[in-house]
C-alpha cells in the first residue's frame, strides 16, 4: 500500500503556526516579490481568490474582506516542511518527498498487521502535535490512487477525518467516476482536452481506453498512469538523481532600461547556478539566457529577448559561465525597453568527474580550485565572496513588504512571550 501525505494549504497554515489569531481568516501568500497568489486559506479561497491571481488587480477584494497578506517565507517554509517529513519517517522507512508539502511512503504488509484508517488517524494527531501543522492522507494500492484517495480525504474533511482509504474495488471505481479528468495526477491541460473531446470525462471512463490509444498519444508514461488508476502499481518510487537542468530566474524589484542593470542581475544569477552544478558535482554544455520587459504594462513596448548557447566545454565555473551569459545579454539586449525579468537556465548536464578533456583549448585549470576555495568560503561566512560584476554596495533583495519572522531558523526572530 502507498500514501499520500499533503499539508493543508501549507504556506498559509505556516504563516498561522505563530499567528493563532488568524484560525478563521482569510489568509493569502503571495509569490517572489510579492506578484501573485500562490496560496490561500479555505477562507480565501470562498471570497473567489484565484490562484495565481495578481496581487495589484486584488487590493480593493484584499481590503474589503480584511484578507492577511503575506510575502512568501521559503526559509520558514523550508523548516516547517523538513520538520513535518522527520516525524512522518517514523512511520515507514520507505518516504519519498514529492514537493515540500507533500510525500509519498509506502506501507507494504501494514495492512495485514494494522489498521490503516487508524494509522492514519495518529499520523494526523502526531503531526499537527509535533508541527502544528494539518495533513490529510490518502492510503492505496498505487500512487496514483493513493492521490485520488488524499484528494476525498481532503474535500470531505468532517467525514473522512482528514484520512481516507481505497481498498476495495467498489471503492476504486466509486472514487475515480468522482474524479474528473482534469483533476487526475499526471494528466496536463492539453490531454485533459484532448480526452474530453473523445468524451472522457472522469479518470474511470480513462481507465476503460484501449492501451494502445493511450500509448500511441500519451506515451509509455500515459500507459503506466492509467494501469496505476487500475490498481495494477506502475509507477514506482523515483531514484534522486542529479538535476538535468538548473533555473536562477527572477523579477527585478523594479523595471530596468540600463545593460548595466540587467548585467550585474545576470551576473548574480550566473553565480548561483554555477554555485549548485558544483554542488552535485557536475558541469553544463549549453545555457539558456533570458531577459522580458513587463507584460502587465501594455502602455510600454514590449520585447522578449532568449538565447541558447553550447559552451565549447563541459563547465561549472562561475567566471566562465557569467562570461557566456554577458555575451548573451549584448546579443538579446534591446535598447529603450524597461524590462522586469531576466534568467539564466544551464542545460545538458554531465558528471564534473568524467568528461572529454580538449588537446587544444579548455577550462582554466585554476579556475578548479579558484572555485573551491569560494564555496568553502561562502559556506563558511554565508556568501560573502562576491564576483566582479556584483554591484558590492548594493544587496539585491526580493519586494517582500509582508514578510514574517523567521520564527524557527533565526535567534533574533524567536517567538517572545509577554508573562504580564
Amino acid at each position: 500500500m502507498y500514501a499520500l501525505v499533503d499539508c493543508n494549504n501549507f504556506y498559509a497554515s505556516c504563516e498561522r503556526l505563530f499567528k493563532p489569531h488568524l484560525n478563521g481568516k482569510p489568509v493569502v501568500v503571495l509569490s517572489n516579490n510579492d506578484g501573485c497568489v500562490i496560496a490561500r486559506s479555505n477562507e480565501a479561497k470562498a471570497l473567489g481568490i484565484p490562484m495565481g491571481a495578481p496581487a495589484f488587480e486584488y487590493k480593493e477584494l484584499f481590503a474589503l474582506h480584511q484578507v492577511n497578506v503575506f510575502s512568501s517565507n521559503y526559509e520558514l517554509y523550508g523548516n516547517i516542511s523538513y520538520r513535518v517529513m522527520e516525524t512522518l519517517k517514523n512511520y515507514s522507512p520507505e518516504i519519498e518527498i514529492y514537493s515540500i508539502d507533500e510525500c509519498f511512503m509506502k506501507f507494504n504488509g501494514f495492512d495485514k498487521y494494522f489498521d490503516l484508517m487508524t494509522q492514519g488517524l495518529e499520523m494526523t494527531r502526531v503531526v499537527k502535535r509535533n508541527t502544528g501543522i494539518p495533513i490529510c492522507i490518502g492510503f492505496a494500492e498505487t500512487k496514483a490512487l493513493a492521490k485520488v484517495a488524499n484528494k476525498i480525504a481532503k474535500k470531505f474533511q468532517e467525514r473522512t477525518k482528514g484520512v481516507y482509504v481505497i481498498d476495495t474495488e467498489e471503492k476504486r471505481i466509486k472514487a475515480l467516476k468522482w474524479t474528473k479528468i482534469e483533476d487526475v495526477w499526471g494528466i496536463g491541460r492539453q490531454h485533459a482536452k484532448r480526452l474530453r473531446a473523445l468524451n472522457i470525462f472522469t479518470a474511470f471512463q480513462f481507465t476503460q481506453m484501449h492501451d494502445s490509444w493511450v500509448r500511441k498519444n500519451m506515451t509509455v508514461v500515459g500507459l503506466k498512469l492509467k494501469h496505476d488508476l487500475m490498481g495494477i502499481s506502475s509507477i514506482d518510487f523515483e531514484e534522486v538523481k542529479p538535476k538535468q537542468n538548473i533555473a536562477c530566474t527572477r523579477s527585478f524589484d523594479v523595471m530596468h532600461n540600463k545593460i548595466e542593470n540587467i548585467s550585474e542581475r545576470l551576473t548574480v544569477f550566473s553565480a548561483s547556478v554555477s554555485q549548485k552544478l558544483r554542488k552535485q558535482n557536475s558541469h553544463c554544455n549549453s545555457l539558456i539566457v533570458f531577459i522580458d520587459s513587463n507584460y502587465h504594462r501594455p502602455d510600454l513596448e514590449q520585447h522578449r529577448g532568449f538565447i541558447k548557447i553550447k559552451t565549447n566545454y563541459p563547465t561549472n565555473s562561475t567566471l566562465e559561465i557569467n562570461r557566456i551569459v554577458q555575451n548573451a545579454l549584448r546579443m538579446i539586449y534591446k535598447k529603450g525597453i524597461y524590462y522586469k525579468r531576466a534568467g539564466v537556465i544551464v542545460e545538458d548536464i554531465t558528471p564534473a568527474e568524467n568528461y572529454q578533456i580538449k588537446l587544444f583549448g579548455g577550462e582554466n585549470p585554476k579556475h578548479i580550485d579558484l572555485m573551491k576555495v569560494v564555496d568553502k568560503l561562502n559556506k563558511k561566512m554565508g556568501d560573502k565572496i562576491k564576483f566582479g560584476g556584483e554591484d558590492l554596495n548594493k544587496k539585491w533583495k526580493m519586494k517582500q513588504e509582508q514578510l514574517s519572522q523567521c520564527y524557527t531558523t533565526r535567534f533574533s526572530e524567536l517567538l517572545t512571550i509577554d508573562l504580564k
